[in-house]
């Protein structure tokens, strides 16, 4: 048969295309792609029959995997994808069926079979197997309208078609253990590369990846002409701006704030460089950035501009408060940078504003007066027994 098979596909490689129509071309592919799920049903079979008699042991391979990988020159990721396969048609007849009639093509086959799969290890510990069988010839029949992606999800939920009465209770354990493991897994890392850049990576539950997809689509779409908006997925470019945007377009009255700065970048540049000079201006994270970009966010962001030599605000309001103003405690963040506690390197964000002389005993709320201490510093510097140890 393969030999039969080899001299056909010569018979066919040899074949002229000339006076293929429209429609007979088309006609051709479908008949090529069912032919090529046959084969790789056919190919199954083998496999599955080559785990039995364990064809690894003709060169030392540790398994029919591997073997097979070196044998035709696969990765092992597919090598062992394709085994997985075989042993599920083996033991999923349906499918094996439709695989070999060339009714499900092999992708859709591999969405089946790994929901057949979860649904016997996941699903409920007393499924009737008559069940699973059910749920096979339902995807199978699903086959023909619906490719590999939407038969994952459709493989998902196949439980409650099948056999609602369980099938909800089960689904909705599912999705609480899924959310429990996406909080736990939940990660977000960034680091600047010192040239400009800042590189990162995370991983989010569902949710909020779809309210971080539905804000970058937005913002990406509002950039078109409404006539010739085309609502598919951006480009890696056109969605990293649009995520840049994002972050300039967030209210920082909606985000918590410790000792008054935390959601607040500011910018430090001379009132030349505001006005129209050259120079850089500074980041009270560290970096910096040119002087136009500075002006841009004065004028557009969430940024608050720190003019050296401009009398914007009133930073010094001695008796009439308590508590030190928002101005106040960016001027001192700016000053101090992180907790004066020496060695200590907590942030801004992470700190409060101490008076060095205490409000109750008449000291003034001043940015001159006032200190940045940590949370935990903070409360040293008020305990008699442990302010003796801070070293500022």
């Amino acid at each position: 048969m393969v030999e039969q098979l080899s001299g056909a596909l010569d018979d066919g490689h040899a074949a002229s295309l000339i006076g293929l129509d429209r429609a007979a071309t088309a006609n051709l592919l479908r008949g090529l792609a069912q032919v090529a799920s046959r084969l790789d049903a056919l190919t199954a079979t083998v496999l599955a029959h080559a785990t039995q008699v364990r064809v690894e042991e003709t060169n030392g391979a540790t398994t029919t995997a591997t073997w097979w990988a070196d044998a035709t020159h696969r990765n092992r990721a597919t090598a062992h994808r394709d085994v997985t396969l075989a042993l599920a048609l083996s033991k999923f007849a349906a499918l094996a069926e439709a695989l070999a009639e060339g009714r499900v093509n092999t992708e859709q086959a591999h969405a089946i079979a790994r929901a057949l799969a979860d649904l016997e290890t996941d699903g409920p510990t007393d499924l009737d197997p008559v069940v699973v069988e059910q749920a096979e010839k339902h995807l199978v029949d699903c086959a023909d309208g619906f490719d590999a992606k939407h038969l994952k999800v459709l493989g998902r939920h196949v439980l409650t078609v099948v056999a609602p009465e369980v099938g909800e209770a089960h689904e909705a354990k599912l999705l609480e253990d899924e959310e429990r493991r996406a909080a736990e897994k939940t990660r977000l890392t960034f680091a600047s590369d010192g040239h400009g850049m800042v590189h990162g990576r995370f991983s989010i539950p569902t949710l909020h990846g779809a309210m971080l997809a539905k804000a970058i689509q937005a913002l990406t779409w509002a950039r078109q002409d409404p006539a010739e908006v085309r609502q598919t997925r951006p480009t890696p470019v056109a969605a990293g701006a649009a995520f840049t945007e994002l972050l300039e377009r967030i209210d920082t009255k909606d985000l918590p704030t410790v000792g008054g700065v935390g959601a607040t970048v500011v910018v430090t540049m001379t009132i030349d460089s505001l006005m129209d000079g050259l120079a850089a201006a500074a980041l009270d994270t560290g970096e910096v950035i040119s002087a136009s970009e500075a002006r841009r966010l004065a004028c557009e962001a969430g940024v608050i501009p720190m003019v050296l030599g401009g009398q914007s605000e009133v930073l010094d309001i001695g008796r009439r408060r308590r508590f030190h103003t928002k101005a106040q405690r960016l001027a001192i963040a700016q000053r101090d940078k992180t907790c004066v506690v020496g060695g200590c390197d907590a942030p801004p964000s992470r700190c409060h504003v101490h008076h060095v002389i205490p409000w109750s005993a008449g000291g003034s709320t001043s940015v001159q007066d006032g200190r940045l201490y940590c949370s935990a510093h903070h409360a040293m510097v008020h305990d008699p027994k442990r302010a003796g140890r801070l070293r500022t």
